[in-house]
């Protein structure tokens, strides 16, 4: 049996949600609140040392860090597949998900940190207009990927889709916010701004089982 450990809102954790359903694996969902440090807990350290999330359980086995995960269903369960069918297509998918990390993730994250601790002020304004900077940057990059077809990788939804769909959908909720100043203004609307990569999130949201990815904590926001 498939167990899984995850917090809501989280985008890594949102990651692993994903591949779950598309892969239309029964899993047993254990939501964890970080408000309450239920991520620390000592049953949920003895899985993962460093006390992240997500953590993914199949019967003895326990692997954590979501890109693994992915790795891990798709070798486990390979129908249908989310790091394509041939050595190259894989190759394509680990590239773009490596150049989202190494390029962008870092910056997003700090943004979305900073707007829902507080916003835009004197002292962060231009280290996280530099920040948006290189989001917009690598948006731009899948932008250009999406307007030649429906997927970021290829013709098939993949771990690709995965990785950076929670990102976007993250930023976006943080930039909504009354304290996001002069940076929405960089990336909203979206449809406006990024129309592929706009209909590329509807296009996602459309999927089979995805409203059971959902953040619960975001449905009554």
């Amino acid at each position: 049996m498939i167990d899984v450990y995850w917090g809501s809102g989280s985008p890594y954790s949102w990651r692993v949600l994903l591949a779950l359903e598309h892969k239309r694996l029964e899993y047993r969902s254990h939501l964890l609140q970080f408000s309450l440090q239920e991520h620390k807990a000592p049953h949920i350290v003895a899985m993962h040392p460093r006390g992240r999330l997500p953590i993914l359980k199949h019967d003895d086995y326990v692997v954590f860090e979501s890109v693994a995960v992915l790795y891990y269903l798709d070798l486990k369960y390979p129908e249908p597949p989310i790091f394509g069918r041939t050595p190259e297509e894989a190759g394509v998918i680990m590239r773009v998900i490596g150049e989202f990390e190494a390029y962008a993730e870092d910056h997003l994250m700090k943004i979305v940190r900073a707007l829902f601790e507080g916003g835009v002020n004197e002292e962060n304004v231009g280290e996280l207009t530099r920040a948006m900077l290189a989001v917009a940057s690598e948006a731009r990059t899948i932008e250009g990927r999406l307007s030649k077809g429906d997927w970021i990788v290829g013709d098939a939804y993949s771990a690709a889709d995965m990785v950076i769909f929670p990102a976007i959908q993250v930023l976006l909720r943080a930039l909504r916010k009354p304290g996001a100043g002069v940076l929405a203004s960089r990336f909203l609307p979206v449809e406006v701004n990024y129309p592929s990569l706009g209909r590329w999130l509807d296009r996602v949201a459309a999927l089979p089982g995805f409203d059971r990815t959902w953040p619960p904590h975001w449905r009554n926001a």
